[in-house]
């Protein structure tokens, strides 16, 4: 599985000319290799075997999981793969300027331009590899999708599990400590990010920390919450209400419904991303509540919990099949209170029900009142 994943980063580097890719990004490295790693690259040429360097302290890890590479065990990680590339005659290297510092780039090459004199006395040149790793992640294989399904499957089982602790007097963090230990209990290796649990006016901000506040009767209950595991990242919102739901507390439920309902219609293989996007939001803004959408429609997920592609109001690209996304609309009224619902799902191609986004996420969408 890494081997073919390889195969494929080697033709992008061919495609942008460079003779080899140093990869330091640690969840690309990952995607690779297989290591999970604090202090890891691996060196890809445009043709040949791929070396993956990394320190004492993982090199019996690494050679358990990787098997299939040749192995450097060196601290500095980067230097090393390098200089490795120079004595094999590689001059072009890529190197992932998303991730890699200035100061890092600078013991690598001459701040001063890009043709330098290396360890060995070769001059090279250092080029942009920008999103070539991260973009082959984009679409998920077979394996990929399995482990997200279960990191959404324990997502879903861990809700349900503590679900009747959103009573009044509960507090806000204590709902979310029971629901994180729910998560790991149930097999997740951990969070997939820390849980966002608002209630009241508190469901006013989309990126709420959990506090002191307790629940009480009259509130919603925003609940956004995801299972990590093998390293695949679950993403799923719900809200809820404590007692019979005031009307606009059902009028914005609604709205946010239908628009999620719209979006997750829309979210065929093909599909360009702003359109996607534009449909929901479409929605919200009709019935008076654009100003209180306030974040993009979604987000792809899997090795990271925020990926590409991006479903947003300017962004560019389509969607294709085997593309893991999360929908998630809201509505936010400041000092009373708000709404997401957030699935994730996967894009498959197709017509019909073939070519419908399938949910991983499956708790119910209907608003529980509890």
């Amino acid at each position: 599985m890494h081997g073919a994943r390889r195969t494929r980063a080697q033709h992008q580097i061919k495609a942008i000319g460079a003779d080899a890719a140093l990869v330091t990004s640690g969840v690309n490295v990952r995607y690779l290799t297989g290591l999970v790693s604090s202090n890891a690259a691996v060196l890809v040429p445009a043709d040949g075997p791929s070396v993956l360097c990394t320190d004492s302290r993982y090199a019996g890890t690494a050679e358990r999981e990787c098997a299939d590479l040749e192995l450097s065990v060196q601290r500095e990680v980067e230097a090393a793969l390098v200089t490795r590339a120079l004595a094999a005659g590689l001059r072009t290297i890529a190197f992932e300027d998303r991730v890699m510092t200035v100061q890092r780039h600078h013991t690598l090459a001459d701040p001063d331009g890009d043709d330098v004199v290396g360890h060995s006395g070769a001059a090279f040149e250092l080029v942009p590899l920008d999103g070539v790793i991260d973009d082959l992640r984009i679409v998920k294989d077979d394996a990929e999708l399995a482990l997200l399904a279960r990191a959404c499957e324990i997502t879903g089982e861990a809700f349900g599990a503590v679900l009747d602790r959103v009573r009044p007097g509960v507090t806000e963090r204590e709902f979310a400590v029971a629901l994180e230990r729910a998560m790991v209990d149930l097999g997740a290796d951990g969070l997939a990010f820390d849980s966002i649990v608002a209630s009241g006016p508190n469901g006013a901000i989309p990126h709420h920390v959990p506090g002191n506040r307790p629940f009480e009767r009259g509130d919603l209950v925003t609940i956004d919450c995801g299972a990590k595991f093998a390293g695949y990242h679950a993403d799923m919102t719900r809200t809820v209400a404590i007692g019979a739901p005031q009307a606009w507390q059902r009028e914005i439920y609604g709205l946010v419904a239908l628009a999620q309902e719209a979006g997750i219609a829309a979210a065929s293989a093909g599909a360009d991303v702003a359109d996607v996007d534009s449909v929901a939001r479409d929605l919200i803004e009709g019935a008076g509540y654009g100003g209180n959408f306030t974040h993009g429609l979604g987000h792809g997920v899997g090795l990271e919990i925020h990926e590409a592609p991006w479903l947003g109001q300017g962004k560019t690209g389509t969607l294709a099949d085997r593309v893991p996304i999360t929908i998630e609309p809201g509505i936010y009224l400041a000092g009373a209170g708000g709404v997401r619902i957030e699935d994730t799902l996967v894009v498959r191609a197709g017509t019909g029900a073939a070519g419908s986004a399938e949910a991983l996420t499956t708790i119910t969408r209907e608003l529980l009142v509890l």
